[in-house]
């Protein structure tokens, strides 16, 4: 497909979209979760085909040498089917986020203004691998009213195309323009280059996928970008941290899941538990198979665990793996300090048992997400409450950490007067 039909294809997939968000803005809440349910219905029906279609993907992803730990996000299981298949109704169980409207406020002048909440419009979507995706982010997008553009990876587009087709499926059995969810047809990269400048087509961009996906969207956009580049997240150990159940908290959010963006990269341990702790967390990273970057302090007090020195560049490193930055600092302003230097701004901790430290440390941390004794990996939508994750924003206008219904919505004032003027 040539740029100029690329383009065309956008433009028209923009104006389908732009038609079927206004059918979708009409709608009651009944209505969108009647759609939901029967997008959720259409999936199950198509388990068969989209069954086939992911062993397709999977057969050509291990043909072409994608690592296993790829083919493993890219596999829909039996069990990932029926969860996904869930997820999208517990969407439709979850409030609806266009009945907020606010206390009407009456001004002198007699007008009475009321804060009304609206969908966005049109929300481009650009993910990678996982196909669940698919309908994760449909069903957030039909539930707050608004019609969505999918661009999934190359490597899941059989998949994502059956995922699409049967949530297609779904809406056109309620009554909806089967537009509402669209699927771009083509794995030309050029795609996204037009998808993002579509002003006045599209209202919003959500990329979800590595940092150069991101800065590649960020790059060509025309339209608003919801993102975050990095997770480059902290657990400060304040002294009068338990130390035991620091271990626990810091081997969870290593462990538990070490390529999310929500996994711990810096571990920063006051000075005055240093000597004591230092080498109790050695150890646990040798069981846990954690490769540790650490700073001269560090080093001196853990010889013997195995550390490896660390740079300027340890700093901003996410790993994405096994491995982490360890620094001893001078108490908990240093650790802010370190942090809000370093730091992504996504999701940062405090392990303490002293409420003024955790009060200054939730005050001056500059993040998205920011916890007091407690893992950095709950920072996600299902986590959070708000559903099946869209993913997480680190910017500070709109939406900030997780993006859920609430965040796919912005807002209009109904004014309301008796013949006035003014």
């Amino acid at each position: 497909m040539g740029t100029n039909n690329i383009h065309a294809e956008m433009e028209a997939m923009g104006r389908k979209a732009l038609d079927a968000s206004r059918s979708l803005a009409r709608l009651t809440a009944k209505g969108r979760d009647n759609a939901l349910s029967a997008m959720a219905s259409a999936i199950e029906k198509a388990r068969d085909a989209i069954a086939e279609a992911n062993a397709k993907d999977v057969a050509a992803a291990r043909k072409a040498g994608l690592k296993e730990s790829m083919v493993d996000r890219l596999t829909l299981t039996p069990a990932r089917f029926k969860a996904m298949v869930a997820g999208v109704r517990d969407v439709a169980a979850l409030p609806d986020p266009l009945r907020r409207t606010s206390r009407p406020v009456v001004r002198p002048s007699g007008i009475r203004i009321v804060r009304q909440p609206v969908p966005i419009g049109v929300i481009a979507i650009i993910f990678e691998s996982r196909p669940n995706v698919t309908a994760d982010a449909a069903a957030l997008c039909v539930k707050s009213g608004n019609a969505v553009i999918l661009r999934g990876g190359k490597e899941a587009f059989a998949t994502n195309s059956a995922i699409a087709a049967a949530m297609a499926d779904g809406l056109a059995s309620a009554g909806l323009p089967p537009d509402a969810v669209q699927l771009v047809r083509t794995t030309d990269h050029a795609a996204v280059n037009e998808l993002v400048a579509l002003e006045g087509l599209v209202d919003l961009v959500i990329p979800r996928g590595g940092e150069s996906l991101i800065r590649a969207v960020v790059e060509h956009a025309r339209v608003p970008v919801l993102k975050h580049y990095n997770g480059i997240c902290h657990i400060f150990v304040d002294e009068s941290a338990d130390a035991k159940a620091a271990l626990r908290i810091i081997g969870n959010a290593k462990c538990q899941r070490p390529s999310a963006c929500n996994a711990v990269e810096t571990v920063l341990v006051h000075s005055a538990i240093a000597k004591a702790f230092i080498p109790r967390l050695g150890k646990e990273c040798a069981k846990w198979g954690v490769e540790v970057f650490a700073d001269e302090k560090a080093l001196a007090i853990g010889k013997g665990c195995g550390f490896k020195a660390a740079s300027e560049e340890s700093w901003r490193r996410e790993y994405l793996g096994l491995a982490m930055s360890l620094a001893v600092v001078d108490g908990v302003e240093a650790a802010i300090d370190h942090i809000n230097r370093y730091g992504s701004h996504h999701s940062d901790a405090i392990l303490t048992r002293d409420e003024n430290a955790a009060a200054l440390f939730t005050r001056d941390v500059d993040s998205a997400a920011v916890y007091v004794n407690a893992s950095t990996r709950f920072t996600d939508g299902g986590e959070f409450g708000f559903g099946c994750e869209m993913g997480i924003s680190t910017d500070k206008i709109h939406a900030r950490g997780p993006v859920g219904i609430k965040e796919l919505t912005s807002y209009k004032y109904v004014v309301k007067g008796q013949d006035s003027i003014r």
